[in-house]
């Protein structure tokens, strides 16, 4: 049967589509992998990869073997699609948690494009204490919660995300992109994100993990917000094994939903 020319953009698709179904389900994987599994030729596979890429859906996790791996955007899409509500619902209960047992305010955080947007927050019970209201925009650059997901992708992500230009907030913002990046192999190191200079607000410190997916993808950015005056070298390691318990707990969670 001929296939009539209406039907061969949608044909492109859904063959696009089910290469991007193909990387997700083994990545990170090479051309010659995708091919046999797909049992398409590895031209249209090349192309299909390429116009992913492009779309900021698929990147190369491995550029000495050219394999691909999933970007953060199917995700973003996907949470968006089930509504932030839900993610702020299944960590709810270790956020207070945190906030209980640091007695310092919790923030929880997604990332969209170059920013972050503040979804969650549980306020110390303390009477000094940091504040920033739900649905506010936060630089990924200047935040301890930006560097702690930044942590958690490759490098050409971070440059994308990072973009060409970055802000300066206060006196202590890092505005060279070879001082974020050297936080952000910091971060890896740790395992955490630690903001002790007021980068983004004046008189705020921070100390945040990022909250995974089975994969390992970010998610989303656990942080303990803690007045300047009340920060400490020596409790960093206090604020940041609990906010990595807590983060631990929220991607166990989610991914049982």
């Amino acid at each position: 049967m001929a296939v009539s020319e209406s039907s061969k953009p949608v044909a492109a698709v859904l063959t696009t589509f089910r290469v991007l179904e193909e990387v997700a389900r083994s990545q990170p994987v090479g051309v010659s992998e995708l091919a046999r599994a797909t049992g398409m030729p590895k031209s249209t596979v090349q192309r299909c990869l390429v116009t992913l890429q492009h779309a900021g859906w698929l990147r190369i996790v491995d550029p000495e073997r050219a394999r691909w791996g999933v970007t953060t955007k199917p995700l973003g899409i996907g949470l968006r699609a089930a509504g932030e509500e839900g993610l702020r619902e299944t960590a709810q209960p270790f956020l207070e948690e945190l906030r209980d047992v640091t007695e310092e305010t919790v923030h929880l955080s997604v990332c969209d494009g170059g920013s972050l947007i503040i979804i969650a927050r549980r306020d110390s019970p303390q009477a000094v204490r940091t504040f920033v209201e739900i649905g506010t925009r936060a630089p990924v650059h200047a935040t301890a919660s930006g560097l702690a997901l930044l942590a958690h992708l490759g490098e050409d992500e971070v440059d994308r995300v990072l973009g060409t230009g970055l802000q300066r907030y206060t006196s202590a913002t890092p505005v060279a992109r070879a001082d974020v990046l050297a936080e952000v192999e910091r971060a890896r190191k740790q395992g955490y994100a630690v903001n002790e200079a007021s980068w983004w607000r004046p008189d705020v410190s921070a100390v945040a993990a990022a909250v995974t997916s089975s994969s390992g993808r970010p998610v989303a950015a656990v942080a303990i917000s803690i007045p300047a005056s009340r920060f400490s070298r020596k409790r960093v390691r206090f604020y940041a094994d609990h906010a990595l318990e807590t983060t631990a707990k929220i991607s166990d969670a989610i991914q049982k939903l």
